[in-house]
């Protein structure tokens, strides 16, 4: 630790913010770290992404890519990418869920962020997705929703799942995805919820909208970060907002079939939810994270809520008979971890 704030000490002297007070910022899920600079009314944001464990290059790439279409991504001001340093603009503190506490409208910052995205995907796909960028394909998909079975159910029922049900999972999984193909793809930002949405106070448009922790951005159906906005893991979404989000996308393209995509946001949203699961019981498990469990009852709901659509059908078959709903909470043995 010592080593790492002599790094962070000697970049931020070589950039010329050697002089700047420095304030901690409260962690993500990852091991990325930020501060907030204030030299004298000078403000920057240092991205602190130590290697091995991050890579800043994807962030840099994508940011780059996004100013470069016009949307508000932060402006990269230095970078060390051995060190894993960024120095980024500030944003300030309005994130769309400080907004929506402080009693904000949450239909208008949600129909915003939606502008965005239907901004995003009216370009054409050359220009939307960078260059050699990753396919979301189903081996991706598949290894994500495998979370479920890999970490929730072992701290659930207190046993490893066996292969043959892991095996009946992905499968079943496999046939859900590819059913869902009746959608175009863009480029998904992947972690596109409240969180990591700002509100930028001068500027307009859709570049009112701050983006923020796009790093895992690959390509993929457009529905992805549309049914990642409104079923969100970390807070619940009002029908009304999330009905409004939806009319608003589906004018927008009145060339896209409604049944595909409902279909895709279903599916697709409930490949997320099993995934979170999974992540939210990991980051307690493994990295002593535990404050994500809490959101574990709200994810389970809307992943039931999903499998209530036919296309997934065979997944709440599987849920029912290896994960019972009354097992469908914190784990009993993370309650006070």
């Amino acid at each position: 630790m010592a080593d790492r704030q002599a790094l962070i000490e000697s970049f931020l002297g070589q950039e010329g913010w050697g002089n700047a007070r420095r304030t901690a910022l409260t962690g993500d899920a990852s091991f990325r770290r930020y501060h907030r600079l204030d030299e004298n009314g000078r403000y920057a944001m240092l991205m602190d992404a130590p290697p091995p464990q991050e890579d800043i290059g994807p962030f840099l790439a994508i940011a780059r890519h996004l100013t470069g279409l016009g949307y508000s991504a932060p402006q990269i001001l230095a970078e060390d990418h051995e060190a894993g340093f960024i120095l980024l603009e500030d944003f300030g503190d309005s994130t769309f869920t400080r907004l929506l506490a402080a009693g904000e409208d949450e239909t208008a910052l949600y129909l915003l962020a939606t502008d965005v995205l239907i901004d995003l995907h009216k370009k054409p796909a050359a220009k939307a997705i960078p260059e050699n960028l990753p396919q979301y394909d189903s081996g991706k998909l598949l290894t994500e929703s495998a979370l479920l079975t890999d970490w929730f159910v072992p701290a659930a029922t207190g046993k490893e799942l066996s292969g043959p049900a892991a095996e009946e999972y992905q499968n079943r999984w496999r046939d859900a995805l590819a059913r869902s193909t009746g959608v175009p793809d863009s480029l998904v930002l992947r972690d596109y919820h409240v969180d990591n949405l700002m509100r930028l106070d001068g500027r307009d448009g859709i570049a009112a909208c701050g983006l923020l922790d796009f790093q895992d951005a690959l390509v993929g159906p457009v529905t992805y970060d549309l049914v990642s906005l409104i079923e969100d893991a970390r807070r619940d979404v009002s029908p009304e907002t999330a009905a409004a989000v939806t009319a608003r996308y589906l004018a927008a393209f009145p060339d896209l079939d409604p049944d595909d995509f409902t279909s895709s946001m279903t599916v697709f949203g409930a490949q997320r939810h099993a995934k979170v699961i999974g992540i939210f019981t990991r980051l307690c498990v493994r990295d002593g994270k535990p404050i994500y469990l809490d959101h574990i009852p709200r994810v389970w709901r809307l992943l039931e809520t999903a499998c209530q659509h036919p296309d997934l059908a065979p997944i709440r078959e599987w849920l029912d008979d290896h994960i019972p709903v009354g097992l469908r909470c914190i784990p009993e043995g993370l309650r006070t971890s």
